[in-house]
């Protein structure tokens, strides 16, 4: 839901960007930000109705034998279909090219029952609204994880999740945000 969505990209003006500006700026920023946020999050297409792990990524997935397992699915419910996608393509903890990138979204569209030449533009679009406000959820968790927890591991993530932001960010639904 918009209210989770928003829950989760306000990390990043309530942790990442007091770091750099006034508390007054930054929540003027953040007010300015959220309106442009809602006009996004009201685009996505698919609707809420599949399962979402939500913390989607490499380290969570544990391989036995010929079978992959899940781990760390406390914070899971019923959301839109390209949000573990993005999770997993754009897992900041792990480097890849923008071709690997590439390869498992198209390996993941080829098995998807859902996806289809009709709905193709709708599903990326939502892949990428998806993954700015996982960026933003993301850079806002890792400066919270250091200033509240002392846990400064975290930062070393945050230059790699800028760089995910920004190429996610130009398509042209973002000029408004990005601004």
């Amino acid at each position: 839901s918009k209210k989770h969505l928003f829950k989760e990209s306000d990390l990043f003006f309530d942790w990442y960007l007091p770091l750099f500006v006034s508390k007054k700026k930054a929540l003027k920023i953040k007010k300015e930000s959220k309106k442009i946020l809602s006009k996004l999050y009201s685009r996505l297409n698919f609707p809420n109705n599949c399962f979402v792990h939500r913390d989607y990524h490499s380290q969570n997935l544990m391989k036995k034998g010929n079978k992959v397992g899940l781990i760390d699915s406390q914070d899971a419910l019923i959301g839109n279909p390209a949000y573990d996608l993005v999770s997993l393509i754009d897992d900041v903890r792990i480097k890849t090219s923008i071709k690997l990138k590439k390869q498992i979204y198209n390996y993941y569209l080829g098995k998807s029952s859902k996806i289809n030449k009709k709905n193709y533009e709708n599903f990326l679009e939502d892949f990428h609204i998806l993954s700015v406000q996982r960026s933003l959820k993301i850079i806002g968790i890792f400066s919270r994880l250091c200033k509240r927890d002392k846990k400064k591991i975290y930062l070393k993530f945050i230059p790699y999740t800028w760089r995910l932001l920004e190429m996610r960010i130009n398509k042209p639904i973002f000029s408004e945000l990005k601004k």
